[in-house]
């Protein structure tokens, strides 16, 4: 990993290319983070930085949290994250990572955690067919056979049952930066990234980058 940066998601909307192309985005609030703790080979065994976002009151923080923040005169921030970038020694704590550690037309992978849906049946979650709904047929939005009747007389792992649908940790992976506001630390991305408005998501170079 080259390069990575938390944010919020703050929704999607659309901007017009140069040939006046429509292109739909997802405008990501990235930043700034603040190098909280820095890891080294000689004391850590591995190199990393600890990166804090987004600020939060100080009586929200525990006492021993409180004290990682004092300790480099940091203020207290709601969200922690280590990341094994590659050039991590070049940090320091106290650095500021912006928007603009990204460029347009990069690729990127976006995480973050899906929209929940709460409890589901297999229709909804696992797109099953539903049963017949005349001649008296009871069977409609039920699950279906649960396995054989002998043999091996139980459900096997893995079968598509009713169950809690979304709130998953999710990645997007290979979306292409269409254009970076540094000024206002936003992030716009092509297409749709995990998570409703305002969830956090992370966001580094893509694996797959061509």
């Amino acid at each position: 990993m080259k390069k990575a940066i938390i944010g919020r998601k703050v929704g999607m909307t659309q901007i017009f290319d140069e040939a006046g192309k429509v292109i739909p985005v997802s405008v990501v609030l990235a930043g700034p983070c603040v190098v909280t703790q820095k890891k080294t080979v000689e004391k850590d065994g591995y190199s990393a930085i600890q990166v804090g976002y987004e600020d939060i009151r100080e009586k929200l923080v525990n006492k021993p949290l409180k004290g990682h923040f004092v300790k480099p005169g940091i203020s207290p921030k709601r969200f922690l994250k280590e990341l094994r970038i590659k050039d991590a020694d070049k940090f320091n704590v106290g650095d500021v990572l912006k928007a603009d550690v990204f460029a347009s037309g990069e690729k990127v992978d976006v995480a973050g955690v899906s929209k929940g849906k709460g409890y589901q049946g297999v229709i909804k979650r696992w797109n099953a067919k539903r049963g017949p709904t005349t001649h008296g047929s009871k069977y409609h939005r039920a699950v279906g056979s649960m396995g054989a009747s002998s043999f091996p007389s139980r459900t096997f792992k893995n079968k598509h049952m009713p169950g809690h649908m979304g709130n998953a940790n999710v990645t997007v992976q290979n979306l292409e930066v269409v254009k970076v506001v540094p000024d206002k630390n936003l992030i716009l991305i092509r297409g749709g990234i995990p998570g409703p408005r305002k969830g956090l998501v992370f966001i580094k170079d893509s694996v797959k980058a061509l």
